[in-house]
């Protein structure tokens, strides 16, 4: 027989059992929060044949044999796809707190296994959606009314670059000036991200929330592109005390031009020797049927909880870490 040898006291949650029934209240307002607005409870599958092909995001994946008539599956970064095909089926409005899954680096903020609030309103825009967080944020965390920013804004305040205008070396040399000294090859978004995490993302969200969007339509994921602006995405996250804390879209409802997308993403893997995945059908299937008018957002609840509760890394709000697992 096979013994899995640990060390004394790993047997004891990583939180403590106050800290556990917080987080029991604060999930049990999130439900009531919904409740209230009669968006309803859904349950979509953890284990799926395809996930995301985002080059940043890794997913976990299932080999098969586990099951003689299981293929291989993947552990779902999020529960988008499978919201949105309920979506496409005529569920109207709906939320999620489920696990979620991610080849991550483990510390205060990040853990393999964590907890995602996922929600999606049929006839919002981002804008709208963007009023219905700050609500969430004030009843839960009471917070201040939230501040609101676009990309091009932030990095005009804090580094006074324009990253929608600005050509490739300008981004460079501004990093080398921010003593950002990394080898190999980067392209604009990289320079882009470099930047924001290196130099602005701690500043953002002290005195009050702060949403920052339309982000660069090269960052777009699954947003739509501004109608009016072609150059940004109807994209958006919010900002914490320095933590990102949701990311959010006007959700695109394009079948052909997410495909376009996705594909894109499978070249940067084979350029950048990432491991290919295969690309969600089911999901494309219903936004070819249709997808309505919606915006979504997928929100960390252990940073979410780390903030309420007032600690200082999620390890104190979630009841076995990895290494305690």
């Amino acid at each position: 027989m096979f013994t899995f040898l640990v060390p004394n006291n790993t047997w004891k949650p990583s939180a403590n059992i106050a800290a556990l029934k917080q987080r029991a209240e604060v999930l049990a307002q999130i439900r009531q929060f919904f409740k209230d607005r009669n968006v309803f409870e859904v349950e979509t599958p953890l284990l799926c044949h395809a996930t995301v092909t985002d080059p940043y995001i890794q997913s976990m994946q299932i080999q098969q044999g586990f099951l003689p008539a299981v293929p291989a599956g993947f552990l779902q970064t999020s529960p988008e796809y499978a919201m949105k095909r309920l979506l496409a089926a005529g569920s109207g409005s709906i939320f999620q707190l489920c696990k979620a899954f991610r080849h991550d680096e483990v510390g205060w903020q990040h853990n393999p296994e964590f907890t995602l609030l996922e929600w999606y309103r049929v006839g919002f825009d981002h804008h709208a959606l963007m009023q219905e967080i700050d609500a969430l944020l004030q009843y839960i965390l009471k917070t201040k009314p939230a501040e609101k920013l676009s990309y091009q804004q932030v990095f005009l305040h804090y580094l006074n670059i324009d990253p929608l205008d600005c050509e490739l070396d300008d981004l460079i040399q501004l990093a080398k000036r921010q003593s950002i000294d990394i080898s190999g090859e980067f392209d604009r978004d990289d320079w882009l991200n470099l930047l924001f995490t290196h130099c602005i993302e701690h500043q953002l969200g002290h005195e009050a929330p702060l949403f920052m969007y339309d982000y660069p339509a090269s960052q777009a994921a699954l947003a739509k592109i501004n109608p009016n602006d072609n150059r940004v995405a109807e994209r958006f996250e919010v900002y914490i005390n320095g933590i990102e804390l949701a990311n959010g879209f006007h959700e695109l409802c394009d079948a052909k031009e997410q495909r376009a997308r996705f594909e894109r993403d499978l070249t940067m893997r084979q350029e950048h020797h990432i491991t290919e995945v295969p690309i969600d059908e089911n999901f494309l299937q219903a936004l070819a049927h249709g997808l309505p008018d919606c915006a979504g957002v997928a929100l960390g609840v252990d940073r979410l909880l780390m903030l309420a509760l007032q600690k200082s890394s999620i390890n104190e709000v979630i009841s076995f870490t990895f290494d305690r697992a």
